[in-house]
């Protein structure tokens, strides 16, 4: 990607976060230029590593309450898939996941493609606010 379209990336980032009511340091930018480019699932430990290896000097504390600031804002979600770790993503539209054991990647899949029959009533006093689905992948034998 050339400066140009860094500045454009950037420039869109600035205005996400100021949108979600974070103020954008330089280090939330980057991270939000980062994970926001495309529709992904990412752990703080590949951002961390994917800042580290364009230059940037930034802590793991920073990383991960950047991350987590944005879930609270709403910008990305938070997933705990397997609960070795957690996972950002940055598609915040209902959808659930394929995970896949062997690569441990994550693959979204759309709400149309999941029909539920019946759910169970939520206690007295409660409702239901969202459903999380991650349906586990292994190759066939």
């Amino acid at each position: 990607m050339g400066s140009g379209s860094a500045s454009v990336a950037t420039t869109t980032s600035e205005r996400r976060l100021t949108r979600c009511g974070i103020r954008p340091t330089a280090q939330r930018v980057r991270i939000a230029t980062l994970l926001l480019s495309a529709p992904q699932h990412l752990s703080a430990e590949q951002i961390l590593a994917n800042l580290r290896a364009c230059g940037a000097r930034i802590s793991k504390a920073t990383v991960y309450n950047t991350l987590n600031l944005f879930a609270e804002h709403g910008l990305i979600r938070q997933l705990s898939v397997d609960g070795s770790r957690a996972w950002f993503d940055s598609n915040v539209d209902p959808h659930y996941h394929f995970h896949d054991l062997t690569s441990g990647a994550l693959i979204d899949v759309p709400v149309p493609e999941v029909e539920f029959s019946r759910l169970p009533a939520p206690p007295p006093g409660t409702e239901v606010a969202g459903i999380d689905l991650v349906i586990r992948l292994r190759k066939k034998l």
